[in-house]
């Protein structure tokens, strides 16, 4: 099974990865969390490149082709085997990321990176993507409280979040492997709306496996 995390910079979706890992761990199932970008050696050291600074006249082409880039290492050397591994793979990002923030916060044409993104991923696609939706303001606000600590990403503006914020609407009305949970409520609820879903795709893919058993 493959979960999938997106939302905004600053949205908690980092804190409810790690909440369902360990859900899932103590329900013994054998759990691999990544990162994209990141998660192989590769993947890293794109993921340096991306989130540095010092490097704001990036092209918007380029930002695009090295998420995608490293994607491609990331599907290739680890969630493949580990898919086929029986494991339940959790990735703090994936391609939804890149249609969301290329495509409509850098106004990328949204079909091109859509094709980009399925052979990146050698069309692998998410099971379930839980989506944490925090309001623009509330994310300035976080911002703020953290601004020394902003990558190259984080420094985009506001205007650029608004945009965001809408492609994630959009593939969530798109794709029924969506999941909007509202991030404002307390972090336990928003983990047992997340624990509910995964609940039931693992009952779906059990049932599966008995069916074909």
């Amino acid at each position: 099974m493959f979960i999938t995390f997106e939302g905004l910079d600053f949205s908690g979706k980092s804190t409810q990865v790690q909440l369902i890992v360990e859900k899932l761990g103590r329900e013994n199932y054998n759990v691999l969390v990544l990162r994209d970008p990141g998660g192989t050696p590769i993947g890293e050291r794109i993921r340096s490149i991306l989130l540095d600074k010092e490097l704001s006249d990036m092209a918007d082409f380029a930002e695009l082709f090295l998420f995608s880039a490293s994607r491609s290492q990331l599907v290739k050397e680890v969630i493949r085997p580990a898919l086929e591994g029986g494991m339940v793979v959790i990735c703090d990002r994936f391609y939804d990321s890149t249609t969301a923030y290329q495509g409509w916060g850098r106004g990328l044409p949204i079909e091109d990176i859509k094709t980009i993104n399925r052979a990146a991923a050698d069309g692998l696609v998410p099971d379930v993507t839980l989506f944490i939706d925090i309001p623009v303001p509330e994310i300035e606000r976080r911002m703020n409280q953290q601004k020394s600590k902003a990558d190259r990403m984080e420094s985009s503006g506001i205007a650029f979040y608004e945009r965001v914020r809408q492609g994630y609407m959009q593939l969530a009305n798109e794709e029924t492997r969506f999941l909007v949970v509202n991030g404002l409520q307390p972090v336990d609820d928003i983990h047992e709306a997340i624990w509910l879903r995964v609940q039931q795709h693992l009952a779906v893919v059990q049932n599966l496996n008995q069916t074909k058993s």
